[in-house]
C-alpha cells in the first residue's frame, strides 16, 4: 500500500470533514442569530407598545383607552409607530410622561416625536426623545415627514432600533464569533498536524525506498569485493573478469540513483532548464537502450525497437531526453512479470509532432492511479511498496522534461495485460 496516497487521501478527508463541520456551524449560528435578533425586535415592539398603554394611562389623548391602545397603534415601518389621539397632549406632559414609560419598560434608545393635527395639517410640535442610555449623538434638527391620515396622531420613531438591538444582542454576537475563531483555530491546528505526518510518512517511506534501493546494489560490491581480495583470484580470470564487471554495473546503477536524485533535487523549486540542439531521435533511443544493456541482459527482457525511416531530427535537449528514454524503458522492465516485453517505435503523429511509443506487456496500472503517476514520490499501489526498487522520483523528472520540452505524455494501459507511455514532442 502507497502511504503517501493514504496519507493524501486522509488529509484530503479531514479537511473536507473539518470544512463542512465549519459550515454547518456558520450556518447554525447564523441562524440562532436571526432567531436572537427576532425575539429581541418582538421584545422592543411588546416594551413599545406597553410605554403607550402606560401613557394614555398618564395623559388624557384617548376617550377610551382600554379599547383603542389595541386598535389604534399603527405600526408604519420598523422603526416608526403610529398612535390615534382623540386629544392632543401638552408638549411638556407628553415629554415627561413618554420618557418615564420607556424607562419602566426598557425601551433604552432615541426617538424623535411628534403630534400631528388633521385640522392643520401639520405637525404641532416635535421633539428629540433622549433615554438616560442614550449611547448616540442627540439630534437637534427634527424632521418627521407626515403620513396622510384623516384623525390626529402621535408619531414616535426610532432612528436607531437596528443598533440598539443589535447592541443588546451583543453577548450573543461575541460567544458565536469567539466559538467561530476556536474552530477555526482547532481546523487550522488539525489540519497543520496532520500535514506534518503526512510528509514525516512520506519522509519515512522515502528513506526506506531509499535504503532498499542501495542495499542490494552495496551488498553485491561487498561481496564481489570479497572475491577479488582472495590472493588465488589472479589464477582465474574468467572470475576476475565477472566480478569486476558485476563491480561495475552495480557502481553505474547507483551512480544513475544519485545523478537522478540530485537531477530531482535541482528541479524542486524551478523548471528544469533544458539545452537544446539538433537531435536524431532513432539514435537517442538506441544509445539509451544500449545504457541499459546490462540490465536487459540480467532479466531476460526483449526489447524491440521500430525507428522512423525517415530519421527524424527534432530541437531538444538530448541528455535529458535520454534521461526520459531510460526511466520508462527501465519502469517497463521493472513492473514486468517474468521475461519482459518492451516494444519501442519512433513515428511522425497525426498532430504535427514526434511521438515515441514505450509499450510493456507488464502489470499494468489502474486508470484511477493515472492521476498520480506523476507526482514526485509516488509509487502505483502493488502488494509490498519496497517489493520494486525505486524512489518514485522517475516519472515526475520524466513529465518535468517533457513539459521542459513543450511536449506530451500519453497513458494507456490495462492491468493485468500491459502499459504504453506516448511521448509527444514538436520538432522545434
Amino acid at each position: 500500500m502507497n502511504f503517501a496516497l493514504m496519507r493524501s487521501a486522509t488529509l484530503r478527508w479531514i479537511m473536507l470533514s473539518i470544512t463542512i463541520i465549519i459550515a454547518l456551524i456558520i450556518v447554525s449560528q447564523l441562524y440562532w442569530l436571526k432567531r436572537v435578533y427576532t425575539l429581541e425586535e418582538q421584545q422592543f415592539n411588546s416594551g413599545v407598545v406597553k410605554s403607550i398603554r402606560g401613557l394614555f394611562e398618564d395623559v388624557k389623548i384617548a376617550d377610551n383607552p382600554a379599547f383603542q391602545v389595541k386598535q389604534i397603534i399603527e405600526k408604519i415601518d420598523p422603526n416608526t409607530y403610529l398612535v390615534k389621539l382623540d386629544s392632543i397632549p401638552d408638549k411638556d406632559s407628553l415629554y415627561y410622561h413618554l420618557s418615564n414609560e420607556f424607562e419602566d419598560f426598557d425601551v433604552w434608545t432615541d426617538c424623535t416625536v411628534g403630534v400631528y393635527s388633521s385640522k392643520k395639517n401639520t405637525f404641532i410640535y416635535q421633539f428629540y426623545l433622549s433615554t438616560a442610555a442614550s449611547r448616540y449623538p442627540q439630534s437637534a434638527a427634527v424632521n418627521l415627514l407626515p403620513v396622510s391620515k384623516g384623525y390626529d396622531y402621535l408619531l414616535i420613531n426610532f432612528p436607531y432600533r437596528s443598533k440598539y438591538i443589535i447592541h443588546e444582542m451583543l453577548f450573543w454576537i461575541i460567544t458565536a464569533v469567539v466559538l467561530l475563531l476556536v474552530l477555526i483555530g482547532l481546523s487550522i491546528s488539525l489540519v497543520f498536524l496532520y500535514k506534518q505526518k503526512f510528509l514525516n510518512e512520506l519522509q519515512k517511506d522515502f528513506v526506506n525506498n531509499f535504503t532498499h534501493e542501495f542495499k542490494t546494489p552495496l551488498a553485491v560490491m561487498k561481496i564481489a569485493s570479497d572475491v577479488l581480495i582472495q590472493p588465488s583470484i589472479t589464477t582465474q580470470p574468467d572470475r576476475l573478469l565477472k566480478y569486476g564487471t558485476v563491480i561495475k554495473e552495480q557502481t553505474e546503477h547507483l551512480q544513475n540513483q544519485v545523478e537522478r536524485l540530485l537531477k530531482t533535487a535541482s528541479g524542486d523549486n524551478k523548471h528544469i532548464i533544458v539545452n537544446k540542439s539538433p537531435c536524431e531521435l532513432n539514435e537517442l533511443i538506441e544509445h539509451a537502450i544500449d545504457q541499459l544493456e546490462p540490465l536487459i541482459h540480467n532479466t531476460n527482457a526483449d526489447i524491440y525497437f521500430t525507428p522512423d525511416d525517415s530519421g527524424p531530427v527534432i530541437n531538444a535537449d538530448k541528455v535529458h531526453l535520454q534521461l526520459v528514454v531510460i526511466n520508462l524503458i527501465e519502469n517497463a522492465i521493472k513492473y514486468s512479470n517474468g521475461n519482459p516485453y518492451i516494444a519501442i517505435e519512433v513515428q511522425y503523429d497525426d498532430s504535427d509532432m514526434y511521438s515515441i511509443s514505450i509499450k510493456d506487456k507488464g502489470i499494468g496500472i489502474e486508470e484511477k492511479n493515472f492521476k498520480y503517476l506523476f507526482k514526485k514520490f509516488y509509487r502505483v499501489p502493488n502488494g509490498n511498496v519496497h517489493q520494486v526498487n525505486g524512489f518514485g522520483l522517475g516519472l515526475n523528472f520524466v513529465k518535468k522534461i517533457i513539459d521542459a520540452h513543450d511536449g506530451k505524455i500519453i497513458i494507456k494501459s490495462v492491468p493485468g495485460v500491459g502499459t504504453e507511455f506516448k511521448i509527444l514532442l514538436p520538432e522545434k
